[in-house]
Order: structure tokens, then C-alpha cells, then sequence
């Protein structure tokens, strides 16, 4: 949460207007306050004349700030004071206004992004305006006692990639080492044991991941409420148009190459890998992208039912949310996984998210996405975000100021506004479908965006206090062999034996990450909430994040921060910056 300073007001001056200038006010104070720092706060400083038409001239900011912080200019500096003038030197720590008139009653002011403070330090700092009026050599200044910030983490970023299982897109002999829980072959449904098939990331056919899918997978056992997890054989592959490489028997059973891998397995090795991650529905993406931002894919709150799968737009255009195509459906499902007594519902919804939970608390959050109107933009089928422009299923656009504000329709600005410290405190990376994993759609592209983001976070002041957070929207039909935990939780919300979805990778980067740590505990997409939750102390959704553990075992806050290493990728930021290639739309039929 920013800090703003306002009102520093009463700036002596020369008056203008009248016969005789009037004297200027010799070191009149601006006054004094006190902020917290959360590693980009912007202070604000307003100066005002009474006088009309007084020239002010060298009016700066200096300041004695640590060496931990930075004051970025001029990018971080906004502001203008009448006709003058505001500079400043990039990381300087000073600005100056040259000489401006103000007319009667008028204020000016300028604001300074502050970055780059070392968390958890405490810092009692003072800084001045000073206003050196007409040359005069008289001054006037304002101390300004900075605060350091209470938590180290004061940034999260979580990268949602697409349709990979862990046993599928992990097979990483240094994890594998060092005791992850990562399977090389698999039973199928007719107790065959079936060795796992290196496979690219790149393939033209694509495993179903529909909750249908789900079940034959799972193959539940209805004696122990336990997935048997030999069904993978029967979940359908649907083949690309002039595909080489499908049909083919036992497609579902595949891991992908090594090689197309590496910035994921450099990102795991040095940071913390959890082998024990699931997807928190039992179905593909649309469900999982309202699960990682609200805990939940109910309709309305305190509805025990859930969207199981996408929506079918019925040849529409756009195919999820609030203004989605009329006639668009989603089905339901409840905490037993029944689908039979549900009507299908149109999939604009509307309960509380974290968003609402970090705007209560004066938290800043982006989510960053290609496409408006799809099913992996889970704020479009949140009413109260999407504001739409007309009553659902009748509107066409998301127009609402959370909307507006805070969904950006381009995923490529989370590395400009990392470059030009606009990072928020609380960050969702939706990638185009080029560059998401996704089988049947996605190149080879996928590890480098992400290195990209990684690397530019890792090599900015950000590094100092943020939390990544890597993962895969759903297990994409690829065979797993670790069955998903039953959790006991609020049973009016969610039913009293609701059963996970199955495992997908996820990898924690941080200065404050375990080193080498492979984490054997439960998580979830709660988990990642009941992080955001605790690290800035939110209070709860009553969602999934209820059941959730917090991640507090992959790090450890009283370390020595970790040195941020590069990851090496084959495309670095330049080159999805510079990419034309129109982004193409979610699929996941």
C-alpha cells in the first residue's frame, strides 16, 4: 500500500500583482509526517501560494534516504507547478522546479516514486522541500520521517501457465535427485504399466481435460473416496488438422523433452519446486481462472455449486463472462461431482475475490491478459469487475473501473511496468496462447516468457521483496500418479468430502524461497490466496483458502535473501516486446 504525503503547504514567496513585492516568508515549515514504505511509494508534495503571481524558482527535493531505497526519475516523477517546469536526475534523490508563477490561492506539487527498499528494514529517514524563493537564498522545509515496511514480501507475482501435469512436464533428474515425487511410467485402465513417452512441448494433438476427463482419469473408488488413478488411457485426444503424430496409442502417457524445458528446471533447482500442488477443481481452465483469484467457481456466494468446465458458446463470440455471446452455458457441478441435477447457467457470476479483499486494505493488483472475453480472463465473469456496459447476457464490453483500472489487455506491459516500476502489489500473468504450454496450440515459446518475466523481476529493486509464484491452470490430460486428497472443509460451502483435481507443477522463486527446496506439503490455488492473505493481512475469502496451508514451508523470512541468478532462456523480454505476432485466443476444447 502507497503512502502519499499531501498538503505540505504554506511556501513563502514573492507576491506579484501589486506595486511591491511582499516579503518573502523566511523558514516557514511545511510540516512533518510519518509513511510506510512498501517498496514503491510515491511521496507527494504540494506547494501553494496565497499571494498572486508570485515566481517561485528553485524550489528541490533532497533527501538523506538509505542506500537501500532509490528514488526512481525520471520516470517516478509526475507533476507541474504553473508554467515551470519539474527535472530531475535518474536515481539522484533530488528534484528541482525552475522559476514559476502561480496565481492567487493556486498549488502546485510533484510526486517521487520511492523504490528499492531493502525489506524488512527499518529506517527512520529524513527528507526536505526547500524553496529557494527568487534567488532570495531563503528556505523553507518539511522533515519527512520514513518508515521502513512490516513484512518482507510486498510483492506477488503469480504466473499461470496451461494444461500440464507434474509427472508430464517435470521429469528433472536434479529434482528427481533430490526426492520429488515424479513418476516414470503409469497404470492404465486395464493394469498395464505403461512407460511415460518423451514427447516436445510442441505436439499437434490435445489430451481432453473436461471433467468427464477427470473421472475416467481418477477412476474413483467409491469404498475409500479415493481416485485409483488408472483411467488415463480412456481420456480422448483430440488430433490437429494434418497431424503426424495422432492417433496413437497411449498419447495421454507422455512426458515432454528435456531440453524444451530448461528455464522451468533452472527455476525449480534453485528455488523451491512443490511436488504436491493441485489444481483446486476437477476440470479444465475456466473454473481454474475463477478458482486462482476468488477460491471458488460458485455462481453467487453461498452457492455450494460450481462452473465444472468451460462454457459453450454455441458458435458465440466471446465465449465466458459477463458479456459473453447470449446463450452461452456453463454446467455445474456439486462437492459430490454431480452434474445430473444441475441446470446450465450463463457464466457471469458474482461474489466477493481477493481483489476485493486487497482494495479494502488500499492493496494495488493488475491482471494481465491477451484477450477480454475469454476463459482464461477470470475477471470477466465477476459482475462487479466486468461492470458490464448493459444487463447480462445482453452487454458487450466490460466498462467498470475495476475493469478499466486494473485488467490489462495486453500480457507484454507486465515487463514495461516492471521496467518503469508500476509493478502492483499483487500481479496474475495470463500468457497468449503462443506461449502458455498448451498441447495442440502452444510452440516452444512457453519457458522463455516466463524466464522473461522471472528476469525482469530478478533483475530490478523488485527482486528485494517479491514472491513468484509459477504454475499450470490444470493437468491438461496428461497422465499423473498421485491421486488428489480429499479435504474436509466447510461442508455448506463446499460439501464435506470434496475432492481436489489432480496435480499440477508449481514453482516458488524469491529472494526468501528455500534454496533447492522440494516441498512435499499440500497446495493448492487457495494456498497461493492464503499467502496474499496473510502477507498483507486480508482476512479470509471463506473460499478454498479456508482449507489451505499458506506456503509458509517454502520460505524461509530469516534468511539471507538469495542473489538473483539469470535464468537462461532461448527468447529473452525484447523479443516477446517486439513480437507482432497477433496473440492467439485460449482453446480448450
Amino acid at each position: 500500500m502507497g503512502g502519499t504525503l499531501a498538503g505540505l503547504s504554506g511556501c513563502g514567496g514573492l507576491s506579484g500583482g501589486s506595486p511591491k513585492p511582499t516579503p518573502p516568508m523566511i523558514g516557514k515549515a511545511f510540516g512533518a509526517a510519518t509513511i510506510t514504505l512498501n517498496g514503491s511509494t510515491s511521496l507527494t508534495f504540494n506547494l501553494s501560494n496565497p499571494n498572486a503571481g508570485a515566481t517561485l524558482t528553485g524550489v528541490g527535493f533532497t533527501d538523506s534516504l538509505p542506500a537501500g531505497l532509490v528514488v526512481s526519475t525520471p520516470n517516478g516523477l509526475t507533476g507541474s507547478c504553473g508554467g515551470g517546469t519539474i527535472t530531475a536526475a535518474a536515481g539522484s534523490g533530488s528534484v528541482s522546479l525552475s522559476s514559476a508563477t502561480l496565481a492567487a490561492g493556486a498549488s502546485c506539487g510533484f510526486s517521487v516514486n520511492v523504490t528499492g527498499i531493502s525489506a524488512g528494514t527499518q529506517n527512520n529517514t529524513t527528507s526536505a522541500v526547500t524553496s529557494n524563493e527568487g534567488g532570495s537564498g531563503n528556505t523553507a522545509s518539511a522533515s519527512i520521517t520514513v518508515a521502513g515496511p512490516p513484512g518482507k514480501i510486498l510483492h506477488v507475482v503469480v504466473i499461470f501457465q496451461e494444461n500440464r501435469s507434474t509427472d508430464n512436464l517435470f521429469q528433472d533428474p536434479v529434482l528427481i535427485g533430490r526426492g520429488a515425487d515424479i513418476a516414470q511410467s503409469g497404470k492404465d485402465s486395464h493394469g498395464n504399466i505403461i512407460p511415460l513417452t518423451k514427447v516436445s512441448l510442441q505436439v499437434d494433438y490435445d489430451p481432453d481435460h473436461s471433467h468427464s476427463s477427470f473421472k475416467k482419469m481418477c477412476d474413483l473408488n467409491s469404498a475409500t473416496g479415493q481416485c485409483q488413478m488408472d483411467g488415463a488411457d480412456l481420456v480422448p485426444v483430440a488430433c490437429n488438422k494434418g497431424a503426424t503424430d495422432c492417433p496413437a496409442p497411449d498419447l495421454q502417457f507422455g512426458y515432454v523433452d528435456l531440453a524444451n524445458v530448461q528455464p522451468y528446471f533452472q527455476m525449480a533447482e534453485q528455488y523451491a519446486f512443490a511436488d504436491r500442488m493441485f489444481q483446486t477443481n476437477q476440470g479444465p481452465s475456466f473454473p481454474a481462472h475463477q478458482f486462482i483469484i476468488s477460491g471458488t467457481s460458485a455462481p453467487s456466494a453461498g452457492s455450494n455449486l460450481f462452473a465444472s468446465g468451460n462454457p459453450n458458446a454455441h458458435g458465440g463470440t466471446p465465449d465466458a463472462g459477463c458479456y459473453a455471446a447470449v446463450g452461452t452455458t456453463v454446467a455445474l457441478i456439486d462437492p459430490a461431482g454431480s452434474e445430473s441435477s444441475n441446470d446450465p447457467i450463463y457464466p457471469c457470476f458474482e461474489h466477493q475475490t481477493l481483489t476485493d479483499l486487497l482494495e479494502a486494505k488500499g492493496n494495488t493488483w493488475r491482471y494481465y491478459t491477451p484477450n477480454g472475453g475469454g476463459i482464461w480472463t477470470g475477471p470477466n465473469a465477476i459482475e462487479h469487475i466486468c461492470g458490464p456496459n448493459a444487463t447480462p447476457p445482453n452487454a458487450t464490453a466490460c466498462v467498470g473501473s475495476d475493469w478499466t483500472n486494473n485488467v490489462v489487455l495486453n500480457q507484454k506491459q507486465i515487463l514495461t511496468d516492471i521496467t518503469n516500476n508500476q509493478l502492483q502489489d499483487v500481479s496474475w500473468v495470463i500468457p497468449n496462447g503462443q506461449d502458455s504450454d498448451h498441447a495442440g496450440t502452444a510452440g516452444l515459446s512457453g519457458p522463455s516468457w516466463v524466464a522473461s518475466i522471472v528476469n525482469a523481476i530478478g533483475n530490478s529493486p523488485y527482486w528485494a521483496n517479491t514472491a513468484i509464484f509459477i504454475t499450470w491452470d490444470d493437468w491438461g490430460g496428461w497422465y499423473d500418479h498421485v491421486p488428489p486428497p480429499q479435504v474436509l472443509v466447510n461442508c455448506a460451502q463446499w460439501g464435506c468430502g470434496y475432492v481436489y483435481g489432480f496435480r499440477v507443477p508449481l514453482i516458488v522463486v524469491s529472494p526468501y524461497a528455500k534454496a533447492q527446496y522440494i516441498s512435499h506439503t499440500q497446495h493448492d490455488f487457495g494456498s497461493i490466496l492464503k499467502f496474499v492473505e496473510t502477507t498483507f493481512s486480508l482476512g479470509s475469502l471463506g473460499y478454498a483458502d479456508v482449507a489451505a496451508d499458506d506456503f509458509s514451508d517454502c520460505f524461509d523470512l530469516n534468511q539471507t535473501p538469495l542473489p538473483f541468478r539469470t535464468i537462461p532462456s532461448a527468447l529473452n523480454a525484447q523479443y516477446f516486446l517486439n513480437d507482432k505476432t497477433p496473440p492467439t485466443d485460449p482453446d480448450d476444447d
